[in-house]
């Protein structure tokens, strides 16, 4: 009898909050206390309604804020020490590729920012991996918008992060683009297994990519739902069409209203 080891913790939200201070004087409450686990492979969705510290919880995780209580660690260490070391990889929903550079060069510029050389193998690969061969010597204005997130991916992924973070990164395109982005991604997450946290508004995006969806209520952000997701890997658009899909996507999308339990 073969025991199945123990899944290991990447991302340990430990009892967070996180509250930010008015110009004007006085404090917002953005996230209640949250506490979240997210194991080694796993790949987590937050949603919830605009404002209820989504963003603010993968920017904690990526170390651009720290928790006002409680503690963030990813493998049991700070997340600023994992970012000194080039360990995270972070896309947001602006592709924020450097427009004088070539797609290659975008995609490499972690390397220089490390103070490392660059591995071209490791670049063309990844460029071929998020189905840019062929545009390396193209600039960001000469992308759709769907290829500039491709590209903005490929460079989360140059450096061989151990967390990858997306926060809405197709929140820009139009329905079309972001379908067939979802299918990329989840074809290139197959193929790399990083933990990965993603935030989005669209809840069929966060049931066709994750694990495990994990719902918030309105600020200040807590934990309201989490719904592991049934459907095999690797999953096909097709997916989307079926009757479990639709059921879940209408229960996910009930705890998002007001009436879930949040106003």
């Amino acid at each position: 009898m073969s025991l199945v080891p123990a899944p290991v913790t990447a991302i340990h939200l430990d009892h967070i909050s996180k509250s930010f201070t008015l110009d004007g004087g006085g404090t917002i409450a953005a996230l209640g206390e949250v506490t979240l686990k997210i194991d080694k492979g796993e790949f987590v969705a937050l949603l919830g309604p605009s404002g209820c510290g989504k963003s603010t919880i993968l920017r904690l995780v990526a170390a651009l804020e720290e928790p006002s209580t409680g503690a963030v660690t990813i493998e049991g260490r700070a997340p600023v020490e994992l970012s000194r070391q080039h360990r995270l990889g972070v896309a947001f929903q602006d592709h924020a590729l450097l427009p004088w550079l070539t797609i290659a060069q975008n995609v490499a510029l972690p390397y220089q920012l490390a103070g490392k050389p660059v591995d071209k193998a490791r670049v063309s690969a990844l460029i071929a991996l998020v189905g840019l061969a062929g545009f390396e010597a193209a600039r960001p204005k000469q992308l759709s918008g769907g290829m500039r997130q491709r590209a903005s991916i490929a460079r989360a992924l140059v450096l061989k992060p151990d967390v990858l973070l997306l926060d809405e990164p197709f929140g820009a395109l139009d329905a079309v683009t972001r379908r067939q982005m979802n299918v990329e991604l989840q074809r290139i997450w197959s193929e790399q297994r990083i933990t990965t946290l993603l935030v989005t508004h669209a809840v069929d995006e966060a049931l066709f990519l994750a694990d495990r969806v994990v719902v918030m209520t309105g600020r200040p952000g807590k934990i309201l739902k989490t719904v592991e997701v049934p459907f095999a890997r690797p999953r096909h658009p097709d997916v989307t069409r079926e009757p479990r899909f639709h059921e879940l996507v209408d229960e996910l999308t009930l705890a998002l209203e007001p009436a879930g339990g949040h106003g």
